[in-house]
């Protein structure tokens, strides 16, 4: 059986600071990513949606954690065809897509930036969020192809949606066109009451890894504010639903992460907390690496909108 790591996605987010999770004398940028990386062995980089990472931030953020920890990092909203604001991209850039130019210079940057995380063997994976509008087709598919193309050797996730890829008719030529490219398939937990809503199937895309998502089962998902959204407290009886679901999917892959995204308050890190006990892995905190001083304060990824 492949292991299991589980963990939320983010460890920055502001409610979460500001819900009393971290104890004092760890809520600084090192304090709370080395509290976070005791308890946990995976986390999602969330904020590398909204502004491209930094070589040292990757490098700092495995200084940080223990061997093992691996980090998911979100690809930056212009790679996977969001609306992008011009005040995140870099001085003289573009945030028009369309622009090969621009395209070609944040491809090279996010790249740089995570380097550090993959020549240490700390990428889990660079999960594509497509955005609800990207639905199955031959444009689809030709920026999927593209996208494996730029991405070539990384560990890349897919997260659909749009719930037609995995709709029935439809969700078998979607397993396949992500095995061809090796890119592995993102199961998602959600409300079920919207026509938004993605099914959850658990596909199999790649043996190496793959990825569930809780998001939440709060029916403004689609509508609501951002704390709305996501505002979600799942109890145990939810999270065991997912289980028998888990160890198969473990069984199939070298490495499964799940992920909370239910990132209100604390509500994500408690949720991930009870699913490692319901899967039987110990809760203590684990042994990290000696603190070590940097060269004055680096920028850290701020508090983001959920997304």
């Amino acid at each position: 059986m492949g292991d299991i790591l589980v963990g939320t996605c983010s460890w920055t987010d502001r409610m979460l600071v500001g819900s009393g999770w971290y104890p004092a004398g760890r809520r600084d940028a090192e304090g709370r990513l080395r509290h976070y990386a005791e308890r946990f062995p995976v986390v999602e980089v969330d904020a590398a949606y909204y502004a491209l990472p930094g070589e040292r931030n990757s490098r700092l953020w495995v200084e940080r954690t223990p061997d093992g920890f691996v980090f998911d990092v979100k690809a930056f909203s212009l790679l996977t065809g969001h609306p992008t604001r011009s005040a995140v991209m870099p001085y003289g850039l573009s945030a028009d897509a369309r622009d090969p130019g621009a395209l070609d210079e944040v491809w090279a940057r996010f790249a740089a930036g995570i380097t550090p995380l993959r020549r240490a063997g700390r990428l889990g994976s660079v999960l594509f969020q497509f955005p609800p509008w990207f639905r199955p087709g031959v444009r689809a598919e030709a920026f999927l192809a593209e996208s494996a193309r730029r991405t070539k050797g990384w560990p890349v996730a897919v997260e659909f949606r749009h719930p037609g890829w995995w709709r029935e008719g439809q969700a078998e030529a979607t397993r396949a066109l992500l095995a061809r490219y090796g890119m592995a398939a993102v199961a998602v937990d959600m409300t079920q009451t919207l026509p938004s809503s993605i099914p959850p199937v658990t596909p199999v895309t790649s043996p190496r890894l793959s990825v569930v998502r809780f998001h939440g089962r709060n029916a403004a998902w689609g509508t609501g504010s951002k704390e709305e959204r996501f505002r979600y407290a799942y109890g145990d009886d939810e999270l065991a639903e997912w289980l028998p679901r888990l160890r198969a999917l473990a069984e199939r892959v070298e490495q499964l992460h799940v992920l909370f995204n239910n990132c209100c308050g604390d509500a994500a890190v408690r949720a991930a907390e009870s699913m490692t006990r319901l899967l039987g892995h110990p809760v203590e905190a684990r042994p990290l690496p000696a603190s070590t001083p940097s060269p004055g304060p680096a920028p850290q990824p701020g508090p983001a909108p959920r997304h």
